[in-house]
């Protein structure tokens, strides 16, 4: 007798250095008894965060479970990547009980879940619920947006303006899409930054959801799994910018790779790495960089100017070879000015 049960696939979304990569390792290191699978899209051509959830692999879940899209974002090339790749891993020999999918930081969960309703797929899987990241320190600094203040002062100099600004967007349809929030890295906001992010949360959200504050993404996976949302048939309720919207595109955003010689001191490197936040507006920075006289490599990971970076694993037998992935607006990506600031 055929087995009739839906795979649950859980979509794990939210803004560029939220947490989402921490997350699904918790996820991966306390599995419930069952075999999980992992599906991560990156931007750009670099993938950091496939390659650490990797080096956690397990019998629960294995190397072989955990796949990557790099070609770009998930929502964009479904016939292309997204539905094959799923099918690839339905086809496994063991089929995995759950699926996690980690979207890109700046891919629009809607178009995602209308995915599922393609015929290959609908009969097999489900989506059991969408679960948004929200850097609960940067909610409540406001860092969402480029810059809010002068985007409310454009609006109003020109009433034709009626329309958010990207990073806004991206935010406001990853909150209306979800079925749960988690305020993610709590301990860095505090009480105060907490009922701050809760309460901007709270005013973009089209229905009331759970909020719940995350530190190092930790929280009982009792809590975000076996949801039964069957969002895939629940996509009136999660509102859009681009409902009615054939497709979108995200020209607002490039990512640069750029390639390092070995470094001294990581403090300095963090120290570029804020000042290209600081001066060049950058989103985002993550990689593995060579430190001389280190046999580990470095991971970097940076949201705007706070910059984290530890050693992760031996380099081994793969080439000593440092690149960071670098991604902003559009118009903020100078390849030629950021190597000069990283490379100096």
């Amino acid at each position: 007798m055929s087995d009739l049960t839906k795979t649950p696939v859980t979509v794990i979304t939210g803004f560029l250095g939220a947490g989402k990569t921490t997350l699904i390792r918790h996820l991966m290191l306390n599995p419930q008894g069952k075999r999980l699978a992992v599906l991560v899209n990156e931007f750009g051509t670099m993938g950091v965060d496939g390659e650490i959830l990797k080096s956690c692999a397990d019998a629960n879940c294995p190397a072989e479970n955990i796949m990557e899209l790099s070609n770009g974002c998930i929502c964009c090339t479904v016939a292309d990547d997204f539905i094959p790749t799923l099918e690839r891993l339905m086809a496994m020999p063991v089929k995995p009980d759950h699926i996690l999918i980690e979207t890109s930081g700046l891919a629009l969960p809607k178009p995602l879940l209308k995915a599922f309703d393609w015929p290959a797929i609908r009969s097999r899987i489900t989506v059991d619920g969408v679960i948004a990241l929200a850097d609960a320190e940067a909610v409540a600094a406001g860092r969402f947006a480029p810059d809010e203040a002068a985007v409310q002062a454009q609006r109003e100099a020109d009433d034709s303006l009626d329309h958010e600004t990207p990073l806004s967007e991206v935010f406001e349809d990853q909150i209306a899409c979800a079925d749960i929030v988690l305020l993610s890295k709590a301990d860095l906001a505090g009480d105060a930054g907490l009922a701050a992010a809760r309460a901007v949360i709270e005013a973009e959200a089209p229905r009331k959801l759970p909020i719940l504050p995350l530190t190092d993404g930790v929280i009982d996976p009792r809590v975000i799994l076996g949801l039964g949302a069957a969002a895939e048939d629940d996509l009136a309720a999660r509102p859009s910018h681009h409902d009615g919207a054939d497709d979108h595109e995200h020209d607002d955003f490039d990512s640069v790779v750029i390639e390092l010689a070995e470094i001294a001191d990581p403090a300095d490197l963090a120290a570029r790495i804020e000042r290209l936040a600081r001066e060049q507006n950058i989103l985002r920075v993550k990689g593995h960089v060579a430190v001389a006289g280190k046999p580990m490599r470095l991971l970097v990971q940076a949201v705007g100017e706070r910059v984290r970076h530890q050693y992760d694993r031996p380099w081994g037998a793969s080439p000593r070879a440092s690149r960071l992935v670098v991604i902003a607006e559009h118009d903020d990506i100078d390849e030629a000015a950021i190597r000069a600031v990283l490379a100096a």
